[in-house]
């Protein structure tokens, strides 16, 4: 098989990591890919949200599965161009992808489909939105209905932070057209985690939970980001849990699609907050969640394709659960740019990285570097995914923070608790 990755971060980074061990997997590309994953996959300078040029290419390099990374070709019509050509793609068409695309559209679906949430309103003028949370002053979160990286989520302590969130999201446009319009729900409450499923549009299959670390810094305090480390799997999650999230969310949301024109393709990424063993949404993803890929895909033992590509084609097995083998716990520490996720400096030389990748049952998953004569420079806000797999989730944590503390730039900053509170609870 040749099969063709779009995008070019931490997370394909490690799809293109896992689809290259599959023994049915003659070449990996990647669009547009980086100058890391080149040393793994034959990368195009393709644009992945074009839905004309990611055709092509597949057609012109007889490409036999396509794996969708991020959430932009999703919401550009790129799996519904790629099925009109036929060509086979592991990922939700555009209107089924509407569950990440559009926050008012998740919330009301939920709604019509009696899956549990927060209370929320959705407004499209700042001033109406502006009155509702001067008459609501307390915890609220306030998100851009649109697409905004992981970033267009603020955590709101009072009205005060409130207004200054719709201030930066609707009028000045921070996240651009993407904050239109808003949600503004209360917030939850417990403990956070993320939940996978892969679908083939009408039976599905579960994968191990992980649980990512959203704000910037320790003590989940500071800003939103796109993610700053993540653990798998998680020890809250157990079969009776697990059991509570596939009948009261996951199985409601994909009938709820079919029942209404959209059967999901792909995988389904579920954010939940969990209170007294009882889980509440807090928002659908579309496609592997980042960096939860990077520690879900470094314990993965079994071949991701066959999975990928029974999905994409409508034929998941009944039984697709029984193949699945997942090792060790792994742990993702995400290294990032001074500033980030607001301005931050790039260009910077890396120092230190051939010999962390060269450690045992480590993993560097690249999210924004570049090979600039012969040595590594940050490009991005987030850098690197240091990923770690352990006997235990101790032991991989261990092992993640002292990878990351051979890798040195200017300004290199990371959370210092991925995992702390987990690791300590087993």
């Amino acid at each position: 098989m040749r099969v063709l990755v779009l995008g070019s971060g931490g997370r394909e980074h490690a799809l293109v990591w896992a689809v290259r061990r599959s023994p049915l997997v003659e070449e990996v590309l990647c669009a547009p890919g980086s100058d890391a994953i080149a040393r793994e996959a034959r990368v195009f300078s393709a644009d992945p949200a074009d839905p004309a040029q990611v055709v092509a290419l597949a057609k012109h390099e007889s490409v036999d599965l396509v794996v969708v990374g991020p959430e932009d070709p999703l919401a550009a019509g790129v799996v519904d161009a790629l099925t009109e050509a036929g060509t086979p793609v592991f990922g939700p068409n555009r209107e089924a992808a509407q569950l990440e695309s559009s926050k008012s559209f998740a919330k009301s679906f939920m709604a019509r489909h009696g899956i549990p949430t927060a209370a929320h309103e959705s407004f499209s003028e700042p001033e109406a939105a502006e009155r509702y949370v001067a008459q609501h002053d307390g915890p609220l979160v306030v998100k851009a209905d649109g697409l905004a990286a992981g970033k267009g989520v603020f955590m709101c302590a009072d009205a005060g932070e409130a207004v200054q969130a719709l201030r930066e999201i609707m009028r000045e446009r921070r996240f651009g057209a993407s904050g239109a319009s808003v949600v503004i729900e209360e917030r939850l409450l417990g403990e956070e985690l993320s939940f996978y499923a892969i679908s083939d549009g009408e039976r599905f299959v579960c994968l191990d939970a992980a649980q990512d670390f959203k704000r910037a810094l320790d003590g989940d305090r500071g800003e939103n980001t796109g993610g700053m480390g993540a653990y798998s799997p998680v020890p809250l999650v157990g079969a009776q849990l697990a059991s509570r999230i596939v009948e009261r969310v996951v199985a409601p949301t994909l009938a709820g699609m079919r029942a209404e024109g959209r059967p999901y393709r792909g995988v389904l990424f579920v954010g939940l907050m969990i209170r007294d063993g009882e889980p509440r949404v807090i928002e659908f993803n579309a496609r592997f969640g980042d960096p939860e890929t990077q520690a879900l895909l470094f314990r993965l033992e079994s071949d991701l394709v066959p999975l990928l590509e029974a999905a994409a084609r409508g034929r998941l097995p009944d039984d697709a659960a029984q193949g699945l083998r997942f090792g060790p716990p792994a742990v993702c520490v995400v290294m990032a740019s001074e500033g980030y996720p607001r301005g931050y400096p790039t260009d910077l030389p890396i120092r230190g990285l051939e010999d962390v990748e060269a450690r045992p049952d480590v993993a560097l998953f690249h999210s924004g570097t570049a090979l600039v004569d012969g040595g590594w420079r940050t490009r991005g806000g987030r850098v690197l995914g240091v990923t770690a797999r352990g006997a235990t989730l101790g032991e991989a944590r261990e092992r993640a923070y002292d990878a990351a503390a051979g890798l040195h730039w200017k300004g290199a900053c990371f959370r210092r608790d991925i995992a702390a509170a987990a690791a300590a609870r087993v």
